[in-house]
């Protein structure tokens, strides 16, 4: 049989429970995305559990409306080369991010510098992607600019995941 623990004395509380001090946990943006989160869970669940494409789009759209003007039109230019490489992906939200997916599954989604104070944003892929080469492969890319080859090089890899 287990031995009891004797109850903290005075009120005593564990650091993750203690009033007034920060919690190492999750950082504020990170409990902001779960909460964005749990709230598109709960719209699929009104909406049948699929929101439509153009439902999708316009909450992406709104998403990147609210970036900071950098980061708005990198996600812009990439909203209009995912739709262009591959229009079979329905756009939608994820933890508050532009994602696109295929048959339910987020396929690829971008990651505004500023979504969790990185230094740069990023375009990644996830486990749904067909991006597999090899024993190791790439699933997020740092973008500082999107020049022309830039362009060119995501347009393939869309192309590639959803193949």
């Amino acid at each position: 049989m287990a031995e009891k623990r004797p109850a903290p004395k005075g009120g005593q509380r564990s650091a993750g429970n203690s009033p007034g001090k920060a919690s190492t946990g999750f950082t504020d943006e990170e409990r902001a995305a779960m909460k964005e989160r749990a709230q598109e869970l709960k719209a699929a669940e009104r909406g049948g559990r699929r929101t439509g494409k153009a439902d999708g789009e316009a909450a992406v759209l709104a998403k990147i409306a609210e970036m900071p003007k950098p980061d708005r039109a990198m996600a812009q230019r990439l909203h209009a080369i995912i739709k262009a490489g591959a229009p079979d992906l329905v756009p939608r939200t994820w933890y508050g991010m532009p994602a696109y997916a295929k048959d339910g599954d987020v396929v690829c989604f971008f990651q505004s510098a500023q979504k969790f104070k990185t230094r740069y944003p990023t375009l990644g892929f996830s486990d749904k992607a067909n991006l597999d080469e090899g024993a190791m492969w790439p699933t997020a890319f740092a973008l500082n600019e999107l020049t022309s080859a830039e362009e060119a090089r995501i347009g393939a890899l869309v192309k590639k995941a959803v193949g």
